[in-house]
C-alpha cells in the first residue's frame, strides 16, 4: 500500500511520520485478497486553524483508494495522535464492510472458498 501523507498548518515530523506509517499501514493485512501495489493511501494531518487553542483542533483524514471503490474516515481531537488511532479504528470498520460486501473474509478468503 502506497502511503502519501500532508500536514495542513502543523510540521510533519519524523515520529509523526513514523507514527502514521505505522498505524495506516499496519490495516494492509486486512487488505488480503486486494492488490495491494494499486492501493493507495491519502493521509491529511493537520490544525484546523491557527488560532485555535483549546478543544478539538487536530484534525486526521484518510482517503484509502481500492480498485473499486474508496473508503474515507475522518476525526478531530486535542491529540493528533489520538486523532490518527480514531481514524485508524474507522477505517478498520470500513475495511470490515468492504471486505463483507466483497464476499471476502478478514483473511481475504471468497466465502465459496471456506465451505
Amino acid at each position: 500500500m502506497n502511503i502519501s501523507v500532508k500536514a495542513t498548518n502543523i510540521s510533519l515530523t519524523t515520529p509523526l511520520k513514523e507514527y502514521i506509517d505505522e498505524k495506516i499501514g499496519g490495516l494492509e493485512h486486512l487488505l488480503a485478497r486486494v492488490d495491494t501495489s494499486t492501493v493507495k493511501a491519502v493521509v491529511e494531518v493537520g490544525r484546523d486553524s491557527k488560532h485555535h487553542q483549546k478543544g478539538d483542533v487536530y484534525r486526521a483524514e484518510v482517503n484509502i483508494e481500492l480498485p473499486d471503490g474508496m473508503l474515507r474516515a475522518e476525526h478531530s481531537d486535542w491529540d493528533v495522535r489520538i486523532a490518527i488511532d480514531s481514524v485508524r479504528d474507522k477505517l478498520r470498520r470500513e475495511i470490515e464492510k468492504y471486505l463483507d460486501r466483497h464476499g471476502k473474509d478478514h483473511r481475504g478468503e471468497s466465502r465459496a472458498e471456506q465451505s
